[in-house]
């Protein structure tokens, strides 16, 4: 164990046990599984991913790049998760990844032997020849090395959620700088969202020996966390990272709601992905410490200063017993001190600076028998973990060093990648050394380190100052609060190129996750790969799961290095949404399953269950298929049934699923008159109309009818399949294309329950189930409607037929729709009234020769469908032009026609394909197909709706459907589509 007996944030008295590779350790609350691991001296965590090379812990953050491993087992393990950002729990088992047989001996770290090979870009290079090897063999062998976790190939059994926050002020970040904007702005009374990454808000201060105001800096931060609590104005989000800064000052955020524990209690999502609304926010995301780049900088024992005052300070835990420290900042100083007051033995500190910082360490150190290096660098490491470093000091002399670890400090990196992502890019500051953010997406401010303010007091001041700035801009008064902390110097000089021969050390890392070394960058450089975004995706540096938050910086000033140029000359890149990795699982939330494809019902849909229905998924409405009686033999008998019984008396089906839709206002039948084919505007109040709407490009989008309940209300209704679709169409020419039309549109879909009645008998009982309304002809005439009053609220009747039989439909609010269905079948007793599904409307709707969702397939026109009459010459309508073009209105276009068997027994079936007699099956000879077939039992055969070449002048004509995978060739007959009452005298009766 490498625990101090003293000390931390730890909560000793909650032991915690967990296991890493099977092998059973312990911790404490407080702990992450980073932590604990360090504790219990586990140095080796994981193999890198091209060269499988053994690595360490890095980091102590989410910018961790090596110890990523796999937690949970079963469907609920999780691959690819930071080790650094873990909370510990008891009975976590966790997993390292990248390595086989085991993380010890790992067969492919053979790939070390390769490394000359396995340069930027190999994959470019490489695997070309012989061609016929790709894949048979490169591609297996390429495909089983990548990925570094495994998924578990389950379906996930955790939960998660969405949620919606509005605010005056996001604060980013927990930090100092954070949680002194949070304070001043709450103060202030601004509706506040502070969202912490962290489960304990403080930022640097728990990693510090800072004082603030006079107490410890983790002390401050839970005075002032505390303080925000009691906020009533205020939302503390803990363990929340903001991933994502998009238009409209809106941020996404994942809240890990229930990582830290075994598993989520009951009910509880195990993450919430928030969608923050803020006017202003302040990125208070702090900066990550760079690496050097030395030869062996990789080796398990090297670790940033940070990370190691880090374990140091908060987690009492030593990450070694005898440290080298490199640095070219003040702050690897800082973790110098920290080591020794912890006793561990700082053999040396090495700078490449030549005087030493105005630091109190200085002192410490050297009273401690640390040796002072200056004008020194580090060129090589030794050892799996590390036992030793080649140091050259500033006279050329080279000297070697024992110790288990190294600390190394390269300056700051500012935080900033949440800045970046509608486009601002980060300029290159002299001054300090660093990208700093200097045009952020509207609204949205650095402060404190993410701003270059790396002192803690600077970092204080300026958190208060940027939420001062927001008070002001909303007209608030806030008198700025002062938050005393102790400074210590922050200065630094960066050191990017270790000018020691490469032929002398070690593999020097830029990107510890990708395995993209200092070579690699120059031979980007010297094959001209000189941009940073050709050379990003040449050598993949800042390709990996930080997105090189640790890498970037240092591999651009390498590439600066290498073309002679300034690094402010060769920019960085920007960084994407999301900010840090986050599961899948929480971008979709509750959308899965059942919830991803929600199962809608009709308000009769039980009364069918209990008649015996089978039901068909239409979109996401469950829909009746048909109503099988006890002894029918198939499917066929009972649709036949249930039609004969419609046609000679009377059926009802439930037709609740097509699309309504409600328009109203001043400018409502102007708009109408826009979007159908037909006109609208002369509608009559109480008349309903048949419509076809196109899309732009001319062919058909949908059809419908269209009822007038008054002069600026009209009643829309669409197939079911299109109903979300016409609504978007709807919305999007009254919003964007006509803008100054005073109309409204309303999706009434859910709202009503309609039922089709329909059969000769259909007036009877009507007449006895609502003896109140009069629907004889006269009053009630075809394409006639009449709202009226039943059970306490609206019923509208009107008398419209999809079947072709005098029939009505009857719609009432959903909530009566159960209700109206049982009345209905009980008043219709007395004329054996029958339900009927989707097959039996099919059937009569081919029966009847109108076209539906297979005949309105995206590719035919109004004419194809025999409906160009309809299409107006006095008005202007979405797709007249573009139904004009010499394409669409050429006469052998393939256009509806009717098909019957000539050998009347013989089955067509729907996709068959329209050959004439003779003709070779080839494409060539296609002149069609066929798109609706049933046995229609009105008529005792077969019949088919087709599109044909030159459909409508070849009636009488014979065709041969072609169907070569389901059946034998059928010989048909050209007919007009419409079979049954050509005349239409059923509807009109």
């Amino acid at each position: 164990m490498t625990r101090r007996a003293t000390g931390g944030l730890i909560d000793r008295a909650t032991p915690l046990h967990f296991t890493f590779d099977g092998r059973a350790l312990s911790g404490f609350a407080g702990d992450t599984l980073a932590s604990a691991l360090v504790a219990n001296g586990v140095r080796l965590v994981g193999r890198s991913f091209k060269y499988h090379r053994p690595r360490g812990i890095l980091t102590a953050g989410s910018e961790e790049p090596n110890a990523l491993v796999t937690l949970r087992t079963g469907a609920a393990a999780e691959p690819n998760t930071r080790a650094t950002t873990v909370e510990l729990f008891d009975g976590l088992a966790a997993r390292s990844q990248n390595r086989w047989p085991s993380l010890r001996f790992d067969a492919l770290a053979v790939n070390q032997l390769f490394a000359p090979l396995f340069v930027a870009g190999f994959y470019y290079k490489t695997f070309m020849w012989p061609a016929a090897f790709w894949e048979k063999l490169y591609e297996p062998l390429i495909r089983r090395a990548a990925g570094l976790g495994a998924l578990s190939q389950q379906p996930d059994p955790d939960a998660y959620d969405h949620a919606h926050a509005f605010c005056d002020l996001l604060v980013i970040g927990g930090g100092p700088a954070g949680l002194a904007a949070a304070l001043t702005a709450g103060r202030a009374g601004l509706r506040v969202v502070l969202a912490n990454d962290d489960p304990r808000a403080g930022g640097r201060l728990l990693a510090e020996n800072a004082v603030v105001d006079e107490v410890s800096g983790h002390e401050w931060a839970g005075t002032a966390i505390a303080e925000l609590a009691g906020m009533a104005n205020v939302r503390v989000l803990a363990r929340t990272a903001v991933i994502g800064v998009y238009d409209g000052c809106e941020y996404a955020a994942v809240e890990r709601v229930a990582d830290h524990l075994p598993s989520p209690p009951p009910g509880s999502p195990r993450q919430r992905l928030w969608k923050i609304v803020a006017t202003r926010a302040i990125l208070a995301t702090g900066a990550t410490e760079r690496p050097l780049v030395f030869g062996g900088n990789d080796r398990p024992g090297v670790m940033t200063a940070s990370a190691v005052s880090t374990y140091v300070n908060r987690f009492a835990a030593l990450p070694g017993r005898r440290a080298v420290v490199t640095t070219t900042s003040d702050s690897g100083w800082q973790t110098a001190l920290d080591l020794v007051k912890a006793g561990v033995t700082v053999v040396a500190i090495v700078d490449p600076r030549r005087i030493a910082p105005t630091h109190r360490a200085v002192t410490t150190l050297i009273r401690s028998g640390t040796e002072i290096m200056l004008g020194a660098r580090i060129s090589d490491v030794f050892g799996s973990p590390v036992r030793k470093v080649e140091v050259v000091k500033s006279n050329g002399q080279v000297r070697r060093l024992a110790c288990d670890l190294v600390a190394t400090a390269g300056g700051w990196n500012p935080a900033i990648g949440l800045g970046g992502h509608l486009g601002a890019r980060p300029q290159w500051s002299a001054e300090k050394h660093c990208f700093l953010l200097d045009e952020a997406p509207p609204g949205l401010a650095a402060a404190g380190a993410a701003a270059g303010k790396f002192s803690l007091g600077k970092a204080l001041a300026d958190g208060v100052a940027q939420a001062v700035e927001v008070c002001a801009a909303l007209g608030r008064d806030c008198p700025p609060p002062h938050f005393a902390g102790h400074d210590e110097p922050a200065d630094g000089t960066p050191f990017w190129h270790n000018a020691a021969p490469l032929a002398m050390r070690g593999k020097a890392f830029v990107d510890f996750q990708h395995d993209v070394t200092e070579s690699d960058v120059a031979l980007a450089a010297r094959e001209g790969f000189t941009s940073v975004e050709h050379m990003k995706r040449y050598t993949t540096l800042g390709m990996a799961t930080d997105q090189g938050r640790l890498s970037q910086l240092n591999g651009h000033a390498l590439l600066a290095a290498a073309t002679g140029r300034a690094i402010a000359e060769v920019g960085t890149i920007l960084s994407r949404a999301p900010w840090q990795p986050v599961a899948i699982g929480v971008m979709a939330g509750a959308h899965r399953g059942a919830h991803f494809r929600p199962e809608r019902r009709t308000a009769g849909h039980d009364w069918a269950a209990e008649q015996g229905a089978t039901f068909v998924d239409a979109g996401l409405w469950k829909r009746v298929q048909w109503f099988a009686r006890p002894g029918e033999g198939d499917w066929l008998e009972t649709v036949n049934r249930e039609v004969t019984m419609t046609r000679q008396g009377v059926g009802i089906c439930d037709v609740s699923t097509l699309g309504k839709i409600d328009v109203m206002g001043p400018d409502a039948a102007v708009l109408l008159d826009r979007l159908y084919i037909n006109t609208m505007s002369t509608l009559p109040i109480g008349k309903a109309r048949y419509g076809v709407m196109l899309r732009e490009d001319g062919f058909v989008m949908d059809d419908g009818t269209v009822t007038r309940l008054g002069e600026e209300h009209f009643y829309v209704t669409t197939t079911t399949a299109n109903s979300a679709r016409v609504m978007q169409h709807l919305d999007f020419a009254r919003q964007v294309l006509w803008p100054e039309l005073d109309v409204q549109a309303c999706s009434v879909t859910e709202n009503w329950s309609t039922y089709a009645v329909a059969g000769p008998e259909s007036r009877a009982l009507l007449a006895a189930a609502l003896p109140g309304c009069d629907v004889a002809d006269a009053a009630l005439p075809y394409m006639a409607a009449t709202t009226l009053r039943w059970n306490g609220g609206p019923l509208r009747l009107a008398r419209l037929s999809f079947s072709g039989e005098l029939a009505y439909e009857v719609s009432v609010p959903a909530q009566h729709g159960d209700v109206l269905v049982r009345h209905l079948f009980a008043a219709g007793r007395a004329f054996d009234v029958v339900p009927y599904g989707t097959e039996a409307l099919g059937v009569m709707r081919i029966e009847k020769g109108h076209p539906a969702g297979n005949e309105l397939n995206g590719t035919t026109t109004a004419a194809d469908l025999g409906l160009g009459r309809m299409m107006s010459r006095k008005k202007d309508y979405i797709g007249r032009t573009m139904a004009g073009r010499e394409g669409l209105t050429d006469p052998a276009r393939p256009a509806l026609v009717g098909l019957v068997p000539v050998d009347r027994t013989s089955r067509i079936r729907a996709g068959g394909h329209l050959l004439p007699p003779g003709a070779a099956a080839t494409a060539a000879s296609d002149e069609g197909y066929v798109t609706s077939a049933a046995y229609s039992p009105t008529l005792g055969h077969p019949i088919a709706l087709a599109l044909l070449a030159n459909g409508p002048s070849r009636h009488g004509e014979h065709v041969i459907v072609h169907d070569p995978v389901r059946g034998a060739d059928v010989e048909a007959q050209v007919c007009p589509p419409v079979f049954l009452d050509p005349e239409g005298a059923r509807l009109r009766g």
